[in-house]
């Protein structure tokens, strides 16, 4: 079914036997909806006798999709990956009952397009009246359908009443090309359609601001275009003037969209920046605005035996929690086990909003009771493959289900049998595939009803129930003007707002707190160490095309298997306040760094975002989950401890105060404008320094709130730029003497500059840093410069003969200084790569007089400027060091260096520079 999953990853496949005889099948469906009590290996799974009564009725319709289960020319099942959302599983259709009920007459609805030819059907969601069904549908797809190639998937709407069937969008006006994929739509309560979708409709927009070709950026495996959430408006515009527009922008897929009652849409997102990889709930306004992480980011080792899980499809029940799919991305016979979430109490399994302190969890409770197994292998409970939540009163979950089978080899032909104790218990059991159903569950009996017999070789899937609702709130979007600022706006940017960088996690880690580092008498500047928290960076992700467009080698990347981009800098109040413009609509994270413009704290490594003239506020920051100390979950069944996460509202109060009283300077900082003071930032109640200073900027600078814009510094820059520039603006000379001021200009380069000449001085928001090693790194070693060589001056670069050369002066062979060879010389492990950079970045064997010596190297952790091997490195050149490298290089290029090794050290940072290796 799946394409190989890139270089990257590999896709999982779980062996399963060969198709069995039909006989065989037909006794085992008979017998499975009358005797399936046993077949438990750890307790019953209840199947109730559907002949009793009708508890399973509801007078509403219900619509699931059938597919053929998907096997390989061997027959064996091809498993799916919820991180593929492109490839197609033909053959299906989308089926309806007038009422859950063993006894309705079933129709396909799609029949009427796919008769003949090969489809596939997902993704089904009706609205809240009940009248109407969307869903996704691919086809006619070909035998061996190329999954990049038209057809793709296209949203569809079923109207019941009217018995119609149409593609919402309508293709003869869609502006974009038939290889755009549309899946997983759900209705909005104002009527709007929001989707999964590669169209990247912003995001492409970005990449012309930034000179680029518009092209689908892949998932961060780079395997298949990235699914982004759109909202579609069938019957008019939408708030800012489109008809479609992109509300999230992360780099891998957002999926399985729903709106919560107080209006907030929720989904599944695959975190997969930089040293993460998981599927978690995030949340948001219908708009993209107050994007958050709902739910699940610590949480993910909850499955069988505390294994690893991921949370798909969730749904909000009638009682206000979530229900929610966990299971593996792949293995696990296209199901796994339906969990039900107290999200409004909690955002992990044990970590409750501060307003709800007491609480200890678990926040996620399994729906049922039965040994449903979220690993590969025989579930003796059973899979889920969907759920859709009832809302009448009953708590009642319409699922699609699988019973646990297994193919007994020692009978002839192999037999399909239960999966009782003893079977379960036998050497080297083999499931059977899955034989995947609709059921009524109801998870206060703990009962299971049967609606249709299951049929061997077909799956039923993606159920959904047409059942009329209250209508959820709803979020009108933000306005230009009303609820957003125009200036803000028009410039296409947004604001983040910092309380303190010292806040981690509502403790003050401040030494000794946060009043007293931002007090200029109290901590004088002079005193402050060069670890102290300066600047922030914003530092952006890089969109990688297919390798259509271009097939980039693994050279490119080089120690990184990722690209970043750097957004701008701005300087860290005393407070450890922070208030910046930042680029809107593109995934971003932020950087905190010392006076050397080196990161000094982990990462806050998740994609951040904000809509134009939008303002995202934090308290402060977070204690990544490996520096937690939370205790190791080794007992099968234990409610595991799990990482605090940070990222949502709620759950930490602020440790920052901020101004005690309105109208009041900050303590010992200017109260008034005077020739010593030529600012003066007063605050109100409450206000961090950051939210003084930029209320004081955008009221009476020209332009206004020019004090927010990345990289502005005076007395030399009142535009902003992209340089790294600190003024102490607080200290009142009168009372202490002020900081000593930091300038890392790009102006004082004589190598190439990573950036435009006009975004050096003059930031915008379409300005980036492009760091690409052989174009700005390397000439950095080329240079010819002058300073003290051995106690006397000296003109040379670092990669001549007779220096970090494997040939001295004469021309004859020799081992270059301090083992590191700096030349643009072909590296020998990689071609593609020049010497010099994989000996920084790589160990490496020496050679002495032409003979293979011992491993060094390497000298820079990529990633890390302030790590062991990278500080030791640059601070060889520091000025007073004491090095014999002292002063050679200057603090614009140990700042170029700090931040090229922060970000990852990869060989390009821009997919289409012409020099960039490729295949």
């Amino acid at each position: 079914m799946n394409a190989v999953r890139g270089r990257h990853i590999l896709m999982q496949r779980t062996a399963r036997a060969a198709p069995l005889p039909r006989r065989a099948a037909f006794v085992l469906t008979a017998a499975l909806v009358t005797a399936l009590a046993a077949c438990s290996g750890g307790g019953s799974v209840n199947i109730a006798n559907s002949q009793r009564g009708d508890p399973a009725t509801v007078d509403f319709p219900i619509f699931y999709v059938k597919r053929t289960v998907p096997k390989n020319a061997a027959g064996v099942v091809q498993q799916d990956d919820l991180r593929v959302l492109r490839d197609a599983v033909p053959s299906a259709d989308l089926f309806m009952r007038a009422t859950a009920s063993p006894s309705a007459t079933e129709t396909n609805i799609t029949a009427r397009l796919t008769a003949g030819a090969s489809w596939d059907v997902k993704d089904v969601d009706t609205s809240a009246d009940g009248t109407r069904v969307v869903f996704a549908m691919r086809g006619p797809l070909a035998m061996n359908q190329d999954p990049k190639q038209p057809p793709s998937w296209r949203i569809y709407e079923y109207v019941i009443a009217t018995n119609t069937l149409r593609p919402l969008i309508d293709p003869a006006t869609d502006p974009d090309p038939l290889t755009v994929n549309d899946v997983s739509p759900h209705y909005l309560p104002d009527g709007r359609i929001l989707f999964s979708t590669t169209r990247q409709s912003q995001s492409r927009g970005i990449l012309t601001d930034e000179g680029k070709p518009q092209f689908e950026a892949q998932d961060e495996d780079r395997n298949e275009s990235a699914f982004v959430l759109e909202v579609y408006n069938p019957i008019g515009l939408n708030a800012d003037g489109t008809r479609m527009h992109q509300i999230s922008f992360n780099q891998s897929h957002d999926r399985d969209a729903t709106v919560l009652a107080n209006g907030r849409v929720l989904w599944s997102r695959w975190d997969h920046a930089p040293g993460k990889d998981a599927m978690h709930l995030y949340s948001a306004n219908p708009d993209g605005t107050d994007l958050e992480l709902y739910y699940g980011a610590n949480s993910h080792m909850t499955g069988t035996n505390n294994t690893v899980v991921e949370f798909v499809q969730p749904r909000q029940m009638q009682d206000g929690r979530t229900l929610a799919l966990i299971r593996q991305y792949t293995g696990v016979d296209f199901g796994g086990n339906l969990v039900i979430i107290d999200g409004a109490h909690y955002a992990e399994n044990t970590q409750p909003l501060a307003a709800n302190s007491s609480l200890t969890g678990p926040a996620q409770t399994p729906a049922t009771t039965n040994p449903v197994q979220t690993i590969p292998g025989p579930s003796p409970g059973g899979r889920f493959n969907s759920g859709y939540p009832l809302q009448d009163g009953t708590s009642r979950i319409l699922v699609s289900w699988s019973q646990c089978r297994l193919i007994d080899n020692t009978q002839t032909p192999p037999a399909i049998v239960p999966c009782t104790s003893n079977a379960l218990a036998q050497p080297n059991v083999q499931a059977a595939p899955p034989l995947y159903s609709v059921w009524m569950f109801d998870p206060v009996q703990n009962t299971l009803m049967p609606l249709m017999p299951p049929v061997e070789g077909i799956m039923v899937t993606d159920v959904a129930v047409a059942q009329p609702h209250p209508l959820p709130a709803v979020i009108l979007d933000k306005v230009r003007g009303v609820d957003l600022d125009p200036r803000l706006y028009d410039a296409n940017v947004g604001v983040i707002d910092i309380r303190s960088v010292y806040d981690i996690d509502g403790v003050d880690t401040a030494n000794p707190n946060i009043a007293t580092v931002a007090d200029p008498v109290k901590t004088p500047p002079s005193t402050w160490p060069a670890g102290r928290p300066r600047f922030v960076r914003l530092e952006k992700a890089v969109s990688i095309p297919d390798m259509s467009v271009v097939n980039l080698s693994a050279a490119a990347f080089g120690a990184s298997d990722y690209m970043l981009e750097i957004l701008g800098y701005a300087p860290i109040e005393p407070d450890g306040s922070v208030r910046i413009e930042v680029p809107a609509n593109v995934a971003f994270r932020v950087s905190v760094l010392d006076a050397n413009a080196r990161r000094i704290a982990p990462v806050q490594g998740v994609w951040l975002q904000v809509k134009p003239g939008e303002v995202v506020s934090c308290n402060g920051c977070h204690q990544p989950a490996a520096a937690q100390n939370v205790p190791a979950c080794t007992t099968p069944g234990q409610v595991c401890p799990t990482a605090h996460s940070h990222g949502r509202g709620g759950l930490f109060a602020s440790a920052w105060a901020g101004a005690a009283a309105a109208g009041v300077a900050f303590p010992h900082t200017c109260a008034s404008v005077s020739a010593l003071c030529p600012m003066s930032f007063i605050p109100q109640a409450g206000e961090t320094m950051a939210q003084a200073r930029m209320r004081v900027s955008c009221a009476n600078d020209n332009p206004p709130c020019k004090q927010m814009v990345p990289g502005w510094g005076p007395p030399l820059n009142q535009s902003g730029g992209m340089n790294v520039l600190y003024t102490d603006v607080w200290t009142d000379p009168a009372l202490a003497t002020p900081g000593a001021r930091i300038s890392y200009s790009y102006d004082d380069l004589t190598t190439a500059k990573p950036t435009t000449g006009v975004c050096v001085d003059q930031w915008a928001a379409n300005c980036r840093i492009i760091i690409n090693y052989p174009e700005h790194i390397q000439p950095i070693w080329d240079a010819q410069r002058t300073g003290l060589l051995n106690g006397a001056q000296a003109s040379v670069t670092c990669s001549q003969a007779g220096c970090h050369n494997p040939t001295n002066a004469a021309g004859a062979a020799q081992t270059p200084a301090g083992n590191l060879d700096l030349t643009n010389s072909a590296s020998n492990d990689v071609t593609q790569e020049f010497t010099s950079y994989r000996q920084l970045l790589f160990p490496h064997n020496t050679v002495i007089m032409g003979a293979p010596g011992p491993s060094v190297g390497p000298y820079l952790n990529a990633g890390s400027a302030n790590g062991g091997l990278s500080a030791q490195f640059l601070n060889r050149f520091a000025t007073g060091s004491g090095s014999t490298h002292a002063g050679w290089l200057s603090p614009a290029e140990l700042r170029l260096l700090s931040e090229w090794v922060d970000i990852g050290a990869q060989y390009f940072n821009n997919p289409f520079d012409p020099a960039v290796p490729v295949n």
